[in-house]
C-alpha cells in the first residue's frame, strides 16, 4: 500500500435514447404462473397432430446452412390462394405486430400522421409513437363502435393540422381489441370513402366474426392485417400478413430487414394453411363456448359487453376489479386486468378458453363475487 488514491472508474460512454422514447413503457401482459391462463387471447387447442407430424418431416428438407427465400413466395402463394388474390398483394411478417410496424415505417415518420379510435388496440399508437408518427385519437361510442361523424371529425383534424394527405393510415382494429366488437361494413366503406390514405382494418380476430373487409375486394387504400396467433393455434409461430394493393406491399418490403422470415416460419405458415378445416372446427367450438360463458356471465353481477371476437370484456358491479383479478389469481385463474385504461375502467377481460377452462373460470368468478 502506497497510500496513492485510487484511480477513479471509467466514464460510461453512450447516447442517451430518444427524449420520447425513454418516456415510453413497453407493451406486455404479466405472464403469472396459474392453472389456467384467460389473459393474453391464445387459443386454447393445439394444432392438429397431423399438422405437427408433417411438420417435422419437413424440418429435414430445410437447408440450414442457406437464407431462407427472401421473399417468401411459397407461403404468400398459400396466403394469396386461401383468400383468392394474387401473390403480389400479400405480404407476410414476424407476427402482426411487424405488419403494423412495417406500415408505419413505409408510411408513417416526422410530420405525419395516422388516426385510430380509442380505447383500441395499444400497439397502434405505441408503434406509431416509436416511429415519430403523430397520433389522432378519436373516441368510441358507449357502445365501442366508430360513429361516422367521430371518423369524420378525426379524419378532418389531421387534414387540418398536418396537410390534405393525412391521417397517411387511419387504424380500425376490427373486432376490436380489447372490447370485442366488428366494425359495420359501412363504417369501413365511409372509411375508404373519406379517408386521404391507407385504411388499416386489423383483423387478428376477424375469422371470429360475422363480417370482414377482405368481402369489400380490392380496394386501393385498403389494407387488411391478420395472424397466425388465434384461429391457427401458432401464437408461438409469430407471424401474420397483409392484404393489400401491390404497391403497399413493394412499399412494406422496402423497410423490411432482409430475410426476416425464417426457413422454418415460412414452412410451417404454409403447411397450416392446408388444414382450413380444422381452424374452422377450433373456430366454431370457440364462438359457441363464447356464447356459453356470456350467458352465464349475464347471471351475475357483472356488466357484459358484447363480443365478436375470442374474449370478452366485463365490468363487476358490486366489487373493485381489482380485487376481482387477484382472488381470481389466488384461485389460480388469470384474466387481463384493463380497470386503469382510459375509457374501459373497472373492466376486465377474459379469453375463451376450453370448456373445462371456462368452467373453472366461473367458478372462481362466483366465489370472488359471492
Amino acid at each position: 500500500m502506497n497510500g496513492a488514491a485510487p484511480e477513479p472508474a471509467p466514464r460510461r460512454r453512450g447516447v442517451a435514447p430518444r427524449d420520447d422514447v425513454a418516456l415510453m413503457e413497453g407493451y406486455y401482459s404479466p405472464q403469472i404462473d396459474v392453472d389456467v391462463r384467460l389473459n393474453t387471447n391464445e387459443a386454447p387447442e393445439s394444432p392438429p397432430a397431423a399438422f405437427l407430424e408433417e411438420l417435422s418431416g419437413g424440418i429435414a428438407g430445410i437447408a440450414f446452412n442457406r437464407y431462407p427465400d427472401r421473399e417468401a413466395v411459397a407461403l404468400r402463394s398459400a396466403v394469396a390462394e386461401l383468400h383468392g388474390v394474387g401473390v403480389e398483394s400479400v405480404y407476410c411478417a414476424n407476427g402482426s405486430n411487424e405488419v403494423l410496424q412495417s406500415l408505419l415505417l413505409a408510411y408513417g415518420g416526422p410530420g405525419r400522421a395516422v388516426a385510430l379510435f380509442e380505447p383500441t388496440y395499444a400497439l397502434h399508437s405505441h408503434i406509431a409513437r416509436v416511429t415519430g408518427t403523430d397520433v389522432l385519437a378519436g373516441r368510441r361510442d358507449t357502445d365501442y363502435l366508430i360513429e361516422e361523424g367521430e371518423l369524420e371529425r378525426v379524419i378532418a383534424e389531421g387534414e387540418r393540422t398536418h396537410g390534405g394527405a393525412n391521417p397517411v393510415l387511419t387504424f380500425i382494429c376490427s373486432p376490436n381489441n380489447p372490447t370485442g366488437r366488428v366494425e359495420p361494413t359501412a363504417l369501413i366503406e365511409r372509411a375508404l370513402r373519406r379517408a386521404p390514405g391507407l385504411v388499416v382494418v386489423d383483423e387478428a380476430y376477424g375469422q371470429f366474426a360475422p363480417s370482414s373487409a377482405l368481402e369489400l375486394g380490392a380496394v386501393d387504400n385498403l389494407v387488411v392485417v391478420r395472424t397466425f396467433s388465434k384461429t391457427w393455434s401458432l401464437a408461438a409461430l409469430r407471424l401474420g400478413y397483409a392484404i393489400a394493393a401491390p404497391e403497399v406491399v413493394e412499399a412494406l418490403f422496402a423497410v423490411t430487414l432482409p430475410y426476416h422470415l425464417d426457413a422454418l416460419k415460412q414452412l410451417a405458415g404454409r403447411l397450416a394453411l392446408s388444414y382450413g378445416d380444422d381452424m374452422a372446427g377450433r373456430v366454431e367450438r370457440l364462438v359457441a363456448e363464447r356464447r356459453r360463458l356470456v350467458a352465464a356471465l349475464g347471471g351475475l353481477a357483472v356488466e357484459v359487453c358484447p363480443s365478436d371476437a375470442n374474449f370478452v370484456l366485463f365490468r363487476p358491479t358490486a366489487k373493485d376489479a381489482k380485487q376481482v383479478w387477484g382472488e381470481l389469481v389466488d384461485r389460480s385463474i388469470l384474466v387481463r386486468d384493463i380497470s386503469t385504461v382510459p375509457h374501459l375502467e373497472g373492466f376486465l377481460r377474459v379469453t375463451i378458453g376450453a370448456a373445462a377452462e371456462n368452467d373453472a373460470f366461473l367458478a372462481a368468478l362466483r366465489a370472488s363475487l359471492a
